[in-house]
């Protein structure tokens, strides 16, 4: 399970004050960058390489400071040396690179500034390195974060408004309604995106669904209910009989489990619809998209208007 954001804003703290007097580019640049790539629970060799070679496009060789293929493309300067010759290189690097390999973000960095890049939607951002914490998501790539270009009128995101519309339809129909029915679609729209993220081990909670309830939705609630609990409780206060299936689930710090809510009674068709939003792709959902569209979620006449229908 990856650290929390507020456990890597503490690291990067640290990772700062540690640095702060960093400047000799060959001296300590790998050094650096293990120990950044740690800030996020990550071993730096398992995803990049130092000094790969690279044969540039006028035929002069490079060698690239660190280069995760797909991911990152680094250029590391001593501090105080001119970071646009810096971004100069990188991108003879980046144009060198084959299609195959080409990075999404490129770094460049003199120990004491940063300048990060997402070539996918040209966004860039320059800090210093004591206001690191402050920018640490932009690196959420490094532990499979990806930040996202949305709209809410994207397919897949009308997909997942309309799939999330019908289970909130059918228990509403059925009676159950109110606070207790939004903070379950809530509870439930962060279990199906932990499924598709690696917050839960790859698909544990659809497992859950089709193999642990019965066909008839009669026992969804409950389990669901007990899952809920179990998300709430920290491993080491669990019970030592408890079911195997709900063990595999983490502890999720925080209050989204904590209040206990009515048991929702499902049908078959319930359960279905469920299953269905469970077997959607939810990796590519924006979080901050689907929390405007979880509004027309409440409301079919929004969803129609949006498209959804």
């Amino acid at each position: 399970m990856r650290y929390s954001w507020n456990e890597i804003r503490a690291r990067a703290h640290e990772f700062a004050r540690k640095w702060a007097a960093a400047h000799y580019e060959k001296g300590e640049t790998q050094t650096f960058y293990n120990e950044f790539f740690h800030i996020f629970g990550t071993e730096r060799r398992s995803v990049g390489r130092y000094e790969e070679h690279v044969k540039k496009l006028d035929n002069k060789n490079g060698f690239i400071d660190l280069f995760w293929p797909k991911m990152l493309l680094v250029e590391q300067k001593s501090a105080g040396r001119d970071l646009n010759q810096a971004r100069d290189q990188a991108g003879a690097y980046f144009d060198a690179i084959k299609d195959s390999e080409k990075p999404r973000y490129q770094l460049v960095c003199d120990f004491q500034t940063f300048e990060l890049l997402d070539r996918d939607t040209r966004e860039e951002v320059r800090f210093t390195l004591p206001e690191l914490p402050q920018h640490v998501e932009r690196f959420g790539f490094i532990m499979g974060v990806q930040q996202r270009s949305f709209r809410d009128q994207d397919p897949v995101n009308i997909e997942a408004a309309e799939l999330m519309g019908n289970l909130h339809d059918a228990l509403k129909d059925s009676g159950y309604d109110g606070h207790d029915l939004e903070l379950f679609l809530v509870r439930t729209v962060f279990c199906l995106f932990a499924d598709d993220t690696d917050i839960f081990a790859r698909d544990i909670f659809l497992n859950l669904l089709e193999d642990r309830t019965a066909a008839d939705g009669s026992d969804l609630g409950n389990w669901l209910s007990h899952l809920f609990q179990v998300l709430d409780t920290p491993e080491d206060r669990r019970q030592s009989n408890l079911d195997e299936d709900l063990a595999k689930f983490p502890y999720v710090n925080g209050d989204l489990f904590g209040r206990p809510l009515r048991i929702p009674a499902f049908d078959s068709s319930m359960r279905a619809a469920l299953i269905a939003a469970a077997q959607f792709n939810w990796s590519e959902i924006s979080p901050a998209i689907f929390g405007s569209l979880f509004q027309s979620v409440m409301n079919p006449k929004e969803r129609r208007a949006a498209g959804a229908h």
